[in-house]
């Protein structure tokens, strides 16, 4: 009967212990959304689509993001662009390394998107040997996973199309 009391005081200890440690740690100590960090980073928040549920960011850059669910849209210039579930890769101030999950399709193939680096105004997007340059104003906003950046002109289109 002693034990039994010993180990309920002992559990009810822990128990109140662990409530004050996260109650003390929960409002001080919240974590930047994955945008924010986007930010810190020197990139425009726009680079993730909406819809990040967490992400992990390791002391040496390596970092995954994850969505909700596969993503995929089109942009302007004719391309659709496709984000992964789980998007890994390293950043550094103005550079997103060793991608995955990221890709576009270029007529009638899809490439994955290496490596983003940005250069004062604009976004370099690195497809293999290839690459394109977009101003970083275009990545203001983030990207709904239905309609991109425009879903005005989407939902006018769907309309249309009824």
């Amino acid at each position: 009967m002693a034990t039994f009391k010993i180990q309920s005081c002992v559990l009810l200890l822990l128990l109140v212990s662990a409530l004050t440690l996260s109650s003390a740690d929960s409002p001080g100590s919240e974590q930047p959304s994955a945008y924010e960090m986007l930010e810190k980073f020197d990139f425009p928040k726009g680079i993730l689509p909406e819809g990040v549920q967490s992400y992990e960011l390791k002391g040496d850059g390596s970092f995954t993001v994850f969505l909700a669910g596969d993503c995929k849209f089109k942009v302007d210039g004719g391309y659709v662009l496709k984000y992964g579930r789980k998007i890994t890769g390293k950043v550094e101030a103005g550079a997103l390394t060793n991608l995955n999950g990221v890709s576009v399709k270029i007529l009638f193939a899809w490439f994955s998107i290496g490596s983003v680096a940005r250069s004062d105004a604009a976004l370099n997007f690195y497809v293999g040997p290839l690459s394109a340059s977009f101003p970083v104003s275009n990545f203001e906003e983030c990207p709904s996973c239905s309609c991109g950046f425009d879903c005005a002109t989407a939902a006018a289109a769907l309309s249309a199309e009824s």
